[in-house]
This record gives C-alpha cells, sequence and structure tokens, in this order.
C-alpha cells in the first residue's frame, strides 16, 4: 500500500521539522507521532510511537514506526540524534 500524497497545498502528515536539501534535492521532513497503548515496560501502559516523513511536492516516503518513547519530547529528542547524512541515507533507502 502506497502512503497518500502530500502536497504544500494539502494537509501535513505531522510537525515539521525541517528540511533536507543537496544539489537539486529538497525534501521536507515530518515527525508523525501517536500514543501506543498496551506497551509493557511503559508508565500505565502507553507510549508514543512516532515515524518520518520526507515530502518533496508529489514525491511522498514515510519510515515505519522507528521511535517508541514515553511522551513526544522523547521522540523529538531521539528525532536529534540523527545527522543530517543519516536522515539522507534514511530517505535515499526509503526509495
Amino acid at each position: 500500500m502506497r502512503p497518500p500524497s502530500f502536497s504544500a497545498t494539502s494537509e501535513q502528515p505531522g510537525r515539521h521539522l525541517g528540511d533536507l536539501a543537496r544539489s537539486d534535492q529538497r525534501w521536507s521532513v515530518f515527525l508523525e507521532t501517536q500514543p501506543h497503548a498496551g506497551t509493557r515496560g511503559f508508565r500505565s501502559g502507553e507510549g508514543i510511537t512516532g515515524r518520518l516523513h520526507f515530502v518533496d511536492g508529489e514525491r511522498h516516503r514515510t519510515t515505519a514506526w522507528i521511535f517508541l518513547e514515553y511522551s513526544d519530547q522523547e521522540v523529538l529528542s531521539r528525532f536529534n540524534e540523527f545527522s543530517p547524512i543519516e536522515l539522507w541515507k534514511m530517505v535515499e533507502s526509503l526509495a
């Protein structure tokens, strides 16, 4: 199943975290989070899952749910551990 297409005029897939630009390529990076109930080891049985969306006009690439933390802030903190080079490798691997 293909992820939905997003453009500048449509609803964005999450929180905009910045842009990746190299030569003529440019990707906007978004972080989508959602509650993940019933996760063992998390307070009150709940955690937050997160995945990344890379959007360039009509092109849209999405990771799996690669983050699992206690809060949105912790997911964002984990995202900030990625370097731009690692993000480029990630978006290229999603082709």
